[in-house]
This record gives structure tokens, sequence and C-alpha cells, in this order.
């Protein structure tokens, strides 16, 4: 299964929102569009100097993904049959058989784009935890040249998807290589928020690359943690470096460094303690090991990787500007987005903050930790076809 298909599928509950918050404002004072009337097989033949069109209507084009081979829908060209003086009519559909007549067309519902309307959009997108700024903006660039139109329910799904595929592909960088030996990695984040798994699923992954990857179990007080990266080292094919339980962190980190380049590794991936941002002994902790590692290579660590939680919310705004304050944090993973109905707040860190995202997680499995690809994310929030 293409990783789009798992991220719609599991995105469930942002989509949904969504989709069917989208549907119910184009609902609401929406009206139906005026449809062409339905030919009866029982109806006059048309005279010889007349055609009969056989009209489809365009298909509103889908934006175009790339990991998920979404393809752009053109729109059908209209054909023309000069017709006979005694035409045979187009061949109507079962139903319409039975029936004596064609089956006419679903009426698509659309609505005037206005105030009342832009209004609702921004309420929708604050609930699904954009955040008031980045709705505003996001609503404000919607109306452009379009204020006064009438859209359908697709149409704003499609804008809506280019908008917030616009505002994340700045944004979408993966994880910086460099030729330094070893590249120091140091993964931070709260308590719970997915930082070990997320070190073994891309320590699997750039071994798979065939890089050589070392990590360091830095959660040293927290026996669970050692036992569960040991788990994925013996998977990957990775060593993992632990220290005494209760060992000061910032002593495994700088021991770490040496055996790392002793071994000729070409990334060291650090684990840290989860830490609530609040803390500010906690905080002072992860300091001390920035410090310490650079006393070894003062251009260390060379990537520091904040792991968020997305169920957390808006609550992620605050992570990020405090974990960059003390650990000058230079990429994101985002977990757990297959457990949220606020997906939303992606595009609000993008917006805010402007950090690269290097990776989204949507489960557990090994499979379940992808390259950060903007229009697969917009296009699976807003509940779009991926076909």
């Amino acid at each position: 299964m293409a990783f789009f298909s798992k991220l719609k599928d599991r995105l469930f509950k942002s989509s949904s929102r969504l989709e069917e918050g989208l549907d119910a404002i184009v609902q609401d004072g929406g009206e139906p569009e005026p449809q062409e009337a339905s030919q009866s097989e029982t109806t006059a033949q048309p005279k010889p100097d007349e055609t009969v069109s056989n009209l489809t209507a365009p298909v509103s084009p889908e934006p175009s993904l790339d990991a998920a081979s979404i393809k752009n829908a053109d729109p059908e060209p209209a054909t023309s049959v000069a017709s006979d003086p005694e035409p045979t009519a187009a061949k109507p559909g079962f139903l319409g058989r039975l029936a004596g007549k064609t089956t006419p067309a679903k009426p698509v519902q659309k609505r005037i784009l206005d105030d009342d309307m832009l209004e609702q959009l921004e309420e929708l997108l604050i609930a699904s935890d954009m955040g008031v700024d980045t709705a505003l903006r996001v609503t404000a660039n919607i109306a452009e040249g379009r204020f006064g139109k009438r859209l359908s329910t697709a149409e704003i799904k499609q804008i809506l998807g280019q908008e917030i595929a616009r505002i994340m592909e700045p944004v979408a960088k993966p994880l910086p290589l460099y030729p330094q030996k070893p590249q120091v990695v140091l993964v931070v984040g709260v308590n719970g928020s997915g930082k070990t798994t997320t070190i073994g699923k891309l320590a699997s992954q750039f071994k798979e690359a065939g890089k050589s990857v070392v990590i360091a179990a830095g959660d040293t007080f927290r026996a669970a943690a050692v036992e569960q990266l040991q788990v994925w080292g013996d998977r990957a094919g990775v060593p993992v470096l632990t220290a005494p339980e209760g060992s000061d962190p910032a002593s495994l980190a700088f021991d770490a460094m040496s055996k790392a380049q002793d071994m000729g590794a070409d990334l060291l991936m650090i684990d840290t303690a989860g830490r609530l941002q609040n803390r500010a002994d906690l905080m002072e902790e992860l300091s001390k090991i920035v410090r310490v590692i650079r006393k070894k290579d003062e251009t260390a660590p060379h990537n520091t990787l904040l792991v968020l939680d997305a169920t957390t919310g808006q609550n992620a705004l605050n992570q990020v500007k405090t974990f960059q304050d003390l650990a000058d944090v230079s990429g994101l993973v985002m977990t757990k987005l297959d457990g949220t109905a606020k997906g939303g707040v992606l595009v609000a860190l993008a917006d805010k903050f402007g950090l690269p995202i290097h990776a989204i997680g949507v489960g557990e499995k090994i499979d379940d930790l992808s390259p950060f690809d903007p229009q697969e994310f917009a296009a699976a929030l807003t509940g779009q076809s991926s076909s």
C-alpha cells in the first residue's frame, strides 16, 4: 500500500472532520447547480439539420502528487454527432431502460463565497488546530480572486489543499547528511512523543540506505527506553551503546561520540530522556548534553530533531519554541497523526516557525514513518482522492 493511501486512511479523523465540515458549509445556504433537462427515449426525433451533443462536465483537476501518483483529471472534450433524418437515440443506462428514460445526474450543490462562508471556513480550520493566524491567512488566500463566486465542496477542497501544500512545501526537507563522521543527531521531545520509536525507524532506514549507524541510549533513567532501543537495534543490525541506569546522560553522549568515531560510523543518533518544557531542571540537563557534545566537536550536534506528538494539538507550538531556544532545534518529526482529529497543527507549525519537517508517522510499523510530502499531506488532510 502506498504511503499516501495509508496516510489518508489513518488520518481519517482529520480528513473526515474537514470533509464533513466543508460539506455542511456548502449545504448551508448553497443551491444546486441548474442541470440540463434529460432527454427521454420517447421524445421526438430532431430535424435533419440539428445535432445531438453529448456533453460531459469537466472534472475539477486534483493537485499532482508525486509519491501517491495522483493524476490530474483532464476534462473530456465535448463530442458532436451529426444527426440523420432518423437518428438512433443514445442508449440509456440499465435503470433508464427500466424507467423508459435516462437517469438525470445528481445536482451539484454550490454556494457563493461570501463573508459568512469565509467566517465558517475560519472556524472549521481553527477547530482542525491550524491556529487563528494560519486559519485567517488561508481563508484570505482562498477568497482572493474568488470572492462572490459559486463554489462546490470539491472545488473548496481542491483550493484548500493547494493552500495547505503551498504553506508546507518550503519546509518539506529530508534530514541533511554531512561528510562529517560521525554525524551527530540529537533527538529530543517531551514524554511519550515517540522519540525512541522514531530513532529505531530512522536508524533502520539509514542502515538500509547503506549508512553505518550507531545509537546511544541517552535516556539512562528509564530502563524500558533502553530495552526498546536495543530491540530496534537488533532488528536493524545497529549497535546500541548503553550506560548503567542512572548514569549522567551527558557523559554517555560524550563517550558515544568517541566510540562512534572509532567505529567509523556515519551517523550517531542520541536518544534523550523525555522532558516537559516547563521543567527547568530537565531542560537544563538537555543544555548540558549539548555543551558536553560540543567539547568533543564544536559543530555538534549536526542535527537536533524534535519529535512531536500530533495529539498534543496547539501545545506543540509551545514545545517547539522552548526546545528551539534551549537545544537549537534544526528539524521536526511529527508522530501519531493516525490518532488525532487535529492534524492541522502541522500546518500551523510550518506557518509559524518554518522549521524543516523531515518525516511524519502514522503507526508503529517500520514503514509507518515516511519523508514528509506536502502535497500528499494536504490531499489526505482535506480528504481528496488519490486517483
